[in-house]
């Protein structure tokens, strides 16, 4: 029994590099794009809601849904502000965050595609449009497939010390497996 204690301490190291170094390999690294965080500030549990639900007369014709916006959060929670530039070809690589971003397209145009899309249809986003990501074990992977630099800005709310960018070793199969 003391013999097989000794084997098991001495392999231990080796199996979890041996593991760390596959997943490794597995991933999809980003290429030509830059994260990086402008702010980030923790918040204590809250929960916030607005009603101002209702109709709300646009035209003769027409009528406008009012919007009811709720968020609660058990425990603290930390929220990212990132800028995020990609060059032409860029790519994130596929991943996924703890919790859900609001993306705003500042420059350019970008193409998100959803891992759990069968035909990898990507959604084009262009210069001042804004999408929500939802995060959780949803991945994406982010491209600029234009000739020029793109760049967005997100805003990220995550479950307090979590890591808030996880890469994923496999994305859409669906996908050309250069990205």
């Amino acid at each position: 029994m003391r013999r097989h204690f000794k084997w098991v301490m001495v392999l231990s190291p080796v199996v979890l590099a041996a593991v760390g170094f596959v997943g490794n390999i597995q991933a999809t690294p980003a290429l030509d794009f830059t994260g990086t965080t402008l702010s980030k500030g923790r918040v204590e549990e809250f929960d916030v809601n607005h009603h101002l639900v209702g109709e709300k007369p646009v035209d003769d014709h027409a009528k406008r849904r009012m919007w009811m916006s709720q968020q609660r959060t058990k425990g603290a929670s930390d929220l990212y502000v990132q800028s995020n530039v990609w060059q032409p070809g860029g790519s994130t690589g596929w991943h996924t965050h703890p919790g859900h971003s609001f993306v705003t397209v500042t420059a350019g145009a970008i193409t998100n595609y959803d891992a759990d899309d069968p035909t990898c249809t990507g959604t084009v986003y262009t210069a001042g449009m804004t999408y929500v990501y939802h995060g959780g074990e949803h991945a994406h992977l982010i491209r600029n497939e234009g000739s020029g630099p793109a760049g967005t800005t997100a805003v990220q709310l995550i479950p307090a010390d979590a890591i808030r960018r996880v890469d994923v070793p496999v994305g859409n199969p669906a996908c050309p497996s250069h990205w």
